[in-house]
């Protein structure tokens, strides 16, 4: 097994706590499927949130998903010039077999554009 990074992104409509933790599981889920991974295979998740989300916490969203014994930290995303609004990043660390080239990052939505280069 080897450790691997697992990126994502959403970004939210609006700045809600409940539409955060429908849009963030949402990432979460598809994060673990697209991957064929479960909870016992994760390591820790790092959620960021741009400046402009206040609602709550993108961490409680993995909470409520019964993710409660890994290590979850939430930060805020740099504050740039037309960086796009109400964006959640996940950085997610798992134990795996697939090769780095076979590991899907998960762009949902609009945050796609975040980036092309590696979004699944």
């Amino acid at each position: 097994m080897a450790v691997r990074a697992v990126r994502g992104a959403v970004q939210l409509d609006r700045d809600e706590a409940e539409h955060m933790h429908e849009r963030v599981s949402e990432l979460i889920t598809a994060v673990l499927e697209r991957n064929s991974l479960t909870g016992e295979d994760l390591i820790s998740m790092w959620f960021t949130a741009t400046p402009d989300l206040h609602s709550d916490f993108p961490a409680v969203a993995a909470r409520r998903l019964g993710i409660t014994d890994v290590p979850l930290i939430c930060a805020q995303e740099l504050d740039i010039a037309g960086a796009m609004p109400r964006v959640v990043r996940l950085l997610a660390h798992v134990e795996t077999g697939l090769e780095r080239s076979e590991v899907a990052h998960v762009y949902l939505g609009a945050a796609a554009a975040l980036r092309k280069d590696i979004a699944q």
